[in-house]
């Protein structure tokens, strides 16, 4: 996982990443994988750390970038 020490999110945004991590594992087959999961939380850092605040986009975009990412 990259380093997100510099990030810092108040407890709402928080509640609303978590959110979003849990709706995108949901729409996932399972067994879900730890790099799966890994993709889509690193994913949602970042996209919340760059200033969105939509639990559907936040989601949107991680599902976008673990279908994009390379396969194990």
């Amino acid at each position: 996982m990259k380093n997100f020490s510099d990030a810092a999110f108040s407890p709402e945004v928080i509640a609303l990443m978590t959110r979003a991590l849990e709706s995108s594992v949901a729409t996932l087959p399972d067994p879900v994988s730890t790099s799966h999961i890994n993709v889509i939380a690193e994913s949602i850092l970042r996209t919340a750390n760059d200033g969105e605040r939509e639990v559907t986009a936040l989601q949107r975009v991680a599902l976008l970038e673990l279908a994009l990412a390379p396969r194990d």
